[in-house]
């Protein structure tokens, strides 16, 4: 018997695929729902220099929105922000976009916040957000490159344009930070959550 105490499996409202490997890593089983909204609109409206409060209206929004789909479940939703100074980032569409960010980020110490919301039927259980400090090296023009060339589509799935559990590694010469909350999703304040709504082992 696995520490899972719930009838069903915890709902992840992201497409993720780190996401989904650190609970499934941690014995959560999950069901994966991609929450479909306009993750741009809801950062527009909320300014710069609000990272945290961005990251974590865009996790309750994702919950809330497959929470309708799926009553009585229990939802997760999670949302990352890069800021760079004042400068919020987004994912890049494409390859140019990928490069101009690491360039902006190449030497550099720029902050990740993740946040995450427990949902229920439309009511919030519990949100909150953590946030991790990285500092690039200062890399050359070659070698971005050919880390571009090395990742292929993937410097386009996360913003930032790389993935520090993956060849994004190479860029970076200090890491600050917890790394589940590096890589989207801060995992420790949601398994004592889960602890407390009866989800998980005690």
């Amino acid at each position: 018997m696995g520490l899972w105490r719930a009838a069903e499996p915890l709902v992840l409202a992201s497409r993720s695929a780190a996401r989904c490997q650190l609970l499934q890593a941690a014995g959560i089983p999950i069901e994966i729902r991609p929450a479909e909204i306009d993750e741009r609109t809801i950062e527009a409206q909320l300014g710069q220099n609000q990272a945290r409060a961005a990251a974590l209206v865009l996790a309750q929004a994702k919950a809330r929105q497959v929470s309708q789909q799926l009553p009585g479940r229990l939802i997760l939703g999670a949302d990352q922000m890069l800021t760079l100074g004042s400068r919020l980032f987004s994912k890049p569409p494409d390859r140019a976009a990928a490069r101009e960010q690491l360039v902006s980020l190449r030497g550099q110490t720029h902050r990740l916040t993740s946040a995450f919301a427990l949902v229920r039927d439309g009511d919030v259980l519990a949100s909150d957000a953590e946030a991790a400090s990285l500092t690039m090296r200062d890399f050359s023009d070659g070698f971005l490159d050919a880390y571009l060339d090395a990742v292929g589509p993937a410097a386009t799935t996360s913003v930032g344009a790389y993935q520090l559990e993956g060849l994004g590694l190479h860029l970076f010469e200090r890491v600050q930070g917890d790394h589940a909350t590096i890589l989207g999703l801060p995992l420790l304040p949601i398994i004592a959550m889960l602890r407390r709504l009866g989800c998980l082992a005690d």
